[in-house]
């Protein structure tokens, strides 16, 4: 729920009435005293510049309400009646008015009239209260009326009418009130005990009617739960007392009256008590708008669970008078009344004033719109609504799609029904859409919004406009748009196929299958063209298909897996970096626990007794013990491992690859073997080498390849053989180019002559230390079964298995490369070789020229 602060209609309306006397004589309008000229005149020119400045700004700026309420003010000062009456107007066509603001406008305009003309001030109050609920209002238009109606003044039977016609309007609207209705109760019991005094004492059966209509007014108001009930059933005995009738008028109870009278009180009396906590939530001046909105949300959950829809609705029309620009407030009482009074003309009055309230809100104007619809509204008044809609704010662009389209539908469900002279002309629809389309295009491009506006949009020209131009003109209309966005080119397919236009649906696939879309769009595409050729076409028809597609789909899946490949590499590079972290922090820790225990501390725990100080002796030279074992074990496996690495990576079975004139061929059948790309660029010649890759776990082809030229002449007649057939499959071949800065590749050997390229080596590698690691397992477990060896085992196991997972699959294998570690009980008193004393790392080429020494 939106956060709820007071409005500027009731920031107005606190500050009018303390600023402005609206009591005052409105013929004092504009003038002055003589104590006052001097000032008056002193402030003139002020007031000139301020009226100036207003003006200016309203000019610019006609929605800034502030500045309406102090020009209105100012002009008032001033008695300027014609610029005053002009400003009202001015604001009023854009804003509610506030119930003071119209008592003090009435006021002023009764103070410029005679008696004769009150029917324009009565207008006045008229438009008033059918803005908010206002029992001040209703009582300064009640008293207006009996003041300065000369019929209702003279008690004329047509004055009497209207005066009680106007007051049971009266009682309608604001009776239910139960902090202020009594006043409008107590209004109506005096005009008619006045009237009353008018009639003749001889013509007792006028008399006697006039009577029971007093009494019935007193028994209704006492079956209604009001703050001041008791003072009404104490007011309603005294004037029983005053007709004869034996009544106690000094007690509040309900002794003596009628049964059914007394009944009703003690009714009302129970919902009042029942209620009086709530009131005073909502009545208090010492909380927050914020408060005092939850309170009359709760107040009204109160209300709805009697489920008296009449006490509902008088309840929202208190709160939307103190929060009238709340738009949950009006939200949730127009819900309120499409569920309870469905349609209606106070159904549709309240959506009228939830849209003037509250503007910017396009949910309040899609519901308006639909009101209208179910109370039957012309298409005249419906269509003035939407047009007003448009011209204001929203926050999001779905906002003005939704009332696009509640338009449309209206349009569409009225057309449909219609008989006779009533339908109506499609081209409304189209100019709704095409307007729709103008407004809403250039913001909500690639957006499903504006998709299904546009298959909407095209499925209503082909089913009441009847234009099948037309509806492609929508669609080629949204491609050019939303051409990226596959779901386009499949509505636009779809409604070709369901008119059974085959070539025209061909012709739209051969325009779009090579598009690229989002996602696996440009496949999807692909292959729904091969479904429809299957499905509608001729065997030529798929033949040509398949010819465009595959290419297509080649490329797709070559981008696929360079994309697939960059990903692996962007993740192992950062499991890298992360290992790395891990590691640096772990060290961290641990010598940070180290030195965390002092040397008196340490003191302290093995100085408690000597028992303990011999047992910690004897686990501290076993600890020492078992860590000679591990080390003696790990010197002796790594020594092993360094061995075998030496004596597989044999100088005279490796080759150096640098790639400065080597093609790159892809698409290579599985089945190819040297041979086949022997025979293959043997009218090229200049051949050196070729080198087959192969999948590291299977050995099977990965279908890529790189073939060696002595020179540049022979790649770029090799190069142009791209796109030949090979065994079947069509050859991609370009020129190699290897990264910027790699120095070439080693390729190690096979003894059947297989090459194997970097990961291969090292998936072999680790095999060979894995296996090495066990067989000295078994040999020492042989030996010795203690917990010592089995130990010893783990710790080489995992040592290797490090070594291993520290890899880097990118460029040269450095899976070995040496690091200046300071061994396990390192000191600085040590002698250092000058092996050791080398601080500088070597680097991978370094280290791998070491194992390539013969």
């Amino acid at each position: 729920m939106e956060q709820v602060e007071k409005s500027p209609i009731s920031k107005r309306e606190d500050t009018e009435m303390g600023e402005s006397d609206v009591d005052e004589n409105p013929k004092s309008i504009g003038k002055s005293s003589s104590d006052s000229e001097s000032s008056d005149s002193e402030d003139e020119a002020e007031q000139n510049g301020q009226l100036l400045t207003l003006e200016s700004e309203l000019s610019t700026n006609p929605s800034n309400y502030d500045a309406h309420v102090q020009y209105i003010k100012l002009l008032r000062r001033r008695g300027e009646i014609e610029k005053l009456r002009e400003a009202r107007e001015n604001m009023n066509a854009l804003f509610p008015l506030s119930p003071s603001m119209w008592v003090e406008w009435a006021k002023d305009e009764a103070s410029l009239s005679n008696d004769s003309d009150s029917e324009a001030v009565e207008k006045l109050y008229e438009r008033g209260i059918s803005e908010y609920l206002s029992i001040p209002l209703w009582s300064e238009y009640l008293n207006y009326v009996q003041e300065h109606d000369p019929q209702v003044r003279e008690c004329s039977a047509d004055g009497i009418s209207k005066a009680r016609n106007l007051f049971e309007r009266a009682v309608t609207a604001a009776a239910l009130h139960i902090a202020q209705g009594s006043q409008i109760w107590d209004a109506y019991t005096q005009f008619e005990q006045a009237i009353l005094l008018t009639i003749d004492q001889s013509d007792i059966q006028v008399k006697e009617k006039q009577v029971q209509r007093i009494r019935s007014i007193f028994h209704r108001c006492l079956s209604i739960p009001f703050a001041n009930l008791k003072s009404t059933l104490l007011a309603y005995k005294a004037w029983e007392v005053e007709q004869g009738n034996a009544l106690c008028a000094e007690s509040d109870d309900v002794d003596g009256i009628e049964p059914h009278v007394a009944s009703a009180y003690q009714k009302a009396e129970k919902m009042y008590n029942a209620r009086a906590h709530l009131e005073e939530q909502i009545t208090r001046e010492d909380i927050s708008e914020s408060e005092r909105f939850q309170n009359y949300m709760s107040y009204l959950e109160f209300e709805k669970s009697f489920g008296d829809p009449a006490r509902v609705q008088i309840l929202y029309e208190r709160a939307i008078t103190d929060f009238p620009v709340s738009s949950d407030l009006w939200l949730d009482y127009t819900r309120y009344l499409d569920k309870t009074l469905k349609a209606g003309n106070a159904v549709k009055d309240v959506y009228s004033r939830a849209a003037r309230n509250c503007p910017w809100v396009g949910e309040l104007w899609v519901r308006y719109l639909l009101c209208l619809e179910s109370g039957h509204a012309s298409e005249k008044e419906i269509s003035a609504v939407f047009e007003k809609s448009l011209q204001c704010t929203f926050s999001t662009l779905e906002e003005y799609h939704d009332l696009f389209l509640t338009r449309v539908d209206g349009l569409r469900r009225r057309m449909s029904l219609a008989k006779g002279d009533d339908v109506l002309n499609y081209s409304l629809i189209r100019e709704c859409f095409q307007q729709a389309a103008d407004y809403l295009s250039p913001h909500m491009k690639n957006n499903d919004g504006l998709l299904r506006l546009y298959a909407y949009w095209a499925r209503l020209e082909l089913k009441l406009g009847n234009d099948l131009i037309a509806a492609r003109g929508v669609w080629e209309s949204l491609l050019k748009t939303c051409g990226s966005m596959l779901e386009a080119w499949k509505g636009y397919i779809a409604m070709e196929i369901e008119l059974g236009h085959i070539n025209e649906v061909r012709a739209i696939y051969k325009r779009c299958y090579s598009k690229r879309f989002s996602g696996t769009g440009s496949e999807d595409i692909c292959q729904a063209w091969l479904r429809f050729e299957r499905e509608f076409g001729t065997l030529e028809d798929l033949n040509y298909a398949v010819e465009k597609v595959t290419p297509r789909l080649e490329e797709l899946q070559l981008f696929r897996l360079q994309q697939e490949s960059k990903s692996f590499s962007e993740a192992t590079y950062q499991r890298e970096q992360n290992l790395k972290k891990t590691v640096r922090e772990k060290r961290k820790s641990g010598l940070s626990t180290i030195d965390e225990q002092s040397p008196a501390k340490r003191q302290k725990n093995t100085s408690q007794s000597p028992k303990n100080l011999h047992e910690e002796k004897d686990t501290q030279r076993q600890n020492l013990a078992e860590a000679n074992v591990r080390k003696e074990q790990k010197g002796k496996v790594e020594k092993q491992v360094n061995e075998l690495l030496m004596k597989d990576t044999n100088p005279s079975k490796t080759r150096l690859y640098t790639d400065q004139c080597t093609a790159f061929l892809s698409n290579l059948s599985f089945k190819a073997k040297d041979e086949d790309l022997h025979r293959f660029f043997s009218d090229v010649g200049g051949v050196t080498s070729i080198r087959i890759l192969y999948n590291k776990f299977t050995g099977q082809s990965r279908g890529l390849a790189y073939v060696d030229f002595e020179d540049d002449e022979h790649l770029a007649a090799a190069v142009a053989k791209n796109k030949q057939m090979l065994l079947g499959k069509s050859l991609s071949i370009a020129r190699s180019n290897p990264k910027q800065g790699r120095k070439g590749s080693i390729a190690l050997t096979a003894p059947d002559g297989h090459d194997f390229n970097d990961l291969e080596c090292t998936n072999r590698l680790s095999i060979m230390l894995s296996k090495l690691v066990e067989e000295d397992a078994s040999n020492r477990s042989g030996i010795d079964e203690s917990s010592e060896s089995k130990e010893s085992v783990e710790i080489s196991k995992g040592s290797a298995h490090k070594r291993v997972e520290n890899i880097q699959l990118k460029g040269k294998n450095t899976f070995a490369v040496p690091r200046n570690v300071r061994p396990l009980g390192w000191t600085t008193n040590k002698p250092r070789t000058t092996e050791e004393g080398d601080d500088k790392p070597k680097s991978n080429d370094e280290f791998r020229k070491m194992f390539m020494k013969t």
